[in-house]
This record gives structure tokens, sequence and C-alpha cells, in this order.
């Protein structure tokens, strides 16, 4: 069996090294490769962009010569399952191939109404600080830091705009399978969740795993049995 390209895409305000757990914990028939936003991590010096098909535009322009030699799988947390989608979207429509499999965790269906509904991104700083202390994803003493919270504002602000500003387009399945997981502790409606079976022909696999939105960090060795034992059987299917 070759190895497998699985593109990891950052959630709000993360970059390629929100996944080095994954990176350090690595996966016998995959390359673990997180993908960098512009204006986050190594690529803190370029503007942002705050337009979810911007971002996937970005990441195709450095992908779309990888994903023709290699058979590949998208995996998104949050903001980076609509960029995945969004991402797909692009490759396939520009004549390039299906990845094997899209893993979808911590976010609703592209669709979903309910993302625009919140509006965090125009909550004042004390306020929009504490809603995202409720996603349980800073570490301990990380909102005490004002230097910090100057640094990191104007960044998780343009993803969350981006986010909450999505305009979904409705276009043809997916034909290729994806398995969506969410956190017990998530405030999500399940319907929204369960749009995703809106997107592909399969029979979506939902999962749910113990914690708050960010339980990926919890979770590292379950998600990756996940993505392992998925992977194995789309390549299979893939290559008969």
């Amino acid at each position: 069996m070759r190895k497998i390209n699985l593109y990891c895409l950052p959630f709000a305000g993360g970059n390629r090294y929100s996944y080095r757990k994954y990176e350090q914990a690595g996966l016998p028939h995959a390359n673990i490769i997180p993908l960098e936003y512009p204006g986050h991590g190594d690529r803190l010096r370029e503007p942002l962009m705050n337009n979810i098909r911007d971002i996937a535009t970005d990441l195709y322009r450095t992908l779309k010569s990888q994903v023709i030699d290699t058979e590949y799988a998208i995996y998104g947390h949050s903001m980076g399952a609509t960029v995945g989608f969004e991402l797909i979207r692009q490759i396939i429509g520009n004549g390039g191939p299906a990845p094997l499999h899209f893993f979808i965790t911590g976010t609703t269906g592209p669709s979903s109404l309910s993302r625009k509904e919140k509006k965090w991104y125009l909550l004042p700083r004390e306020d929009f600080f504490l809603k995202l202390k409720e996603l349980d994803g800073f570490p301990s003493g990380f909102l005490d830091n004002e230097e910090l919270l100057d640094f990191i504002e104007p960044i998780i602000r343009a993803d969350f705009y981006a986010v909450e500003s999505y305009e979904y387009e409705k276009g043809r399945r997916f034909d290729f399978p994806l398995t969506v997981i969410t956190g017990t502790g998530e405030k999500m409606k399940e319907d929204d969740i369960s749009l995703w079976q809106e997107e592909t022909l399969y029979q979506v696999e939902f999962k749910k795993m113990e914690g708050k939105h960010f339980f990926i960090f919890d979770n590292v060795q379950e998600i990756l049995k996940t993505i392992t034992e998925n992977l194995f059987k789309s390549y299979k299917t893939f290559s008969v």
C-alpha cells in the first residue's frame, strides 16, 4: 500500500502547528501534512484572508500539482472542514482527482444557517474572548496575557468572519465517503450536523467523542484510528 497524503486544515486562529500531536503520533500508511492559511503561523507576514473560498483557492494553488501524483485525503476541524469542503470542490472542478476520504470534526454541515446566526466576530473584545473561552481551546492563563491577545485577536476575528459570512452554494454531491466526528459537549444541533449527508452519495459515518469543541486534542489516538480504518477501506475500494 502506497502512502496517502492526509492534508490537515486548521481551525479558526490555528495554524499548521495545531496538528503537532497528530504528526508526532503518525500514521502507518499516510503522510500527515498540515496546511497553513495566509496570515497564520509560518505565513504570518502575508495578508489575512476573511473569505472561505479565497482561502481554499490559495491552498488549491499549492496542492494542485501534488494531488495529481499521490492518493490523498482531507481532514479539517471546525473552520478547516468548511475550507476543506471548498478546497475539494475546487480540485474536482478543475479536473483534479477526488480525495479517498473527507474527515470532518467539530462543525455543522456547510448548508447550515446556524453558523451565520452567531456573529461572534462583531462582539466587543471582552465578550469575544469570553465566547472563545467557552470552546475550551486556550491553554491555562492564555486569556490573561494582553500581549498575546493583541497578537491573536485580528487573526481569530478574520477567521470567524470567514466562517460566519460564508455563503453556501449547492453543488454536485461528492462521490466519496465522509466521516463526521463531533464532541459530546459541543453546542450544535444534530439536525445541523446531519446536513453533511446532503453533500455525498455515500452514507456518512457520524461519530461522537467525549469533550467540548476541542475534543480533538484529547482524542488523538481515537481519531487517528478512525482515519486509519477508513483510509484503508477507501484505498482498497478505489484501487479495485
